[in-house]
């Protein structure tokens, strides 16, 4: 029997095959849970639905797909209808998985300091809110004992130039984290924060993750990179009842970056670029 096998939950933020959520719900799924999924609604004049696409392409043709229904996360009504949709096709859920967040390119290109007002608003509504909210919505239909999971990333713990208001929002997020770890725990619901290092992805790529590969590479203690399997693995640990006894947790998956206060061995090749 697979570690997910009878578990049954709810994954939002699928873009491609390079998301992150979507290496955690082929594990999911390859160790037998069964997934209902989210996607970005299209805009009405898309008449190729070019969201429904992507995430219909990934997810054809697997038992485990129980449903795709669009969600608009700024609003309330779309959250509680796909909540309903999981309590109809699965009665209750033991896992929901958060990957959901945005802010304006103009936004995220410019100086922090620059951040409009509308802009911040929403990146932090997109960003941070939309897991209260989702969180809220899910408490009829999650069962006891089951576990959230969201995505941040080091920016929010740490100045990473170019992640900019971003990182605000995952300062924020990592907080939410921690805040309904607390109000859910009496019903053994764990939330938890999966920080990953960069990796191509959509969202990766609009913070300039080609250059942090290369930093993170140079400096991480494995002297590697991450890969989407890393990834998957561990937020699918963090969904199951492997992690039990885990809540209100950010789990770095990034090499040991995060624990250096020294540019460590990427300091050597500075010191031998400089002698040649």
């Amino acid at each position: 029997m697979g570690l997910f096998a009878g578990k049954k939950g709810l994954i939002t933020g699928v873009f491609n095959k390079q998301s992150i959520a979507w290496a955690i719900a082929e594990k999911i799924m390859n160790e037998g849970g069964e997934c209902g999924f989210s996607y970005m609604p299209d805009k009405a004049d898309d008449a190729r639905q070019k969201n429904l696409g992507r995430v219909q392409k990934l997810t054809e043709g697997i038992s485990q797909v129980k449903f795709l229904q669009p969600m608009d996360v700024t609003n309330d009504e779309h959250v509680g209808a796909l909540l309903e949709r999981c309590g109809s096709e699965f009665g209750k859920i033991d896992f929901l998985l958060h990957s959901i967040a945005f802010a304006l390119p103009d936004d995220l290109k410019g100086d922090t300091i620059a951040t409009s007002r509308a802009g911040f608003k929403l990146a932090m509504e997109i960003s941070a809110f939309s897991l209260i909210a989702l969180a809220n919505a899910a408490q009829s239909v999650l069962s006891d004992g089951a576990s959230i999971l969201t995505l941040t990333y080091y920016g929010g713990e740490k100045t990473v130039p170019g992640y900019n208001v971003m990182g605000i929002c995952k300062a924020a997020l990592d907080s939410v984290v921690k805040y309904l770890a607390y109000d859910l725990g009496p019903r053994g619901i764990r939330v938890n924060a999966l920080s990953a290092g960069p990796l191509q992805t959509i969202s990766g790529r609009g913070a300039g993750v080609d250059e942090m590969l290369g930093l993170y590479e140079a400096m991480a203690p494995l002297g590697r990179n991450i890969t989407h399997e890393e990834a998957g693995n561990c937020g699918a640990f963090l969904l199951s009842e492997m992690a039990s006894g885990i809540t209100s947790e950010i789990l770095h998956l990034d090499g040991g970056y995060n624990a250096m206060g020294s540019p460590g061995r990427l300091l050597d090749r500075i010191k031998t670029a400089q002698s040649v």
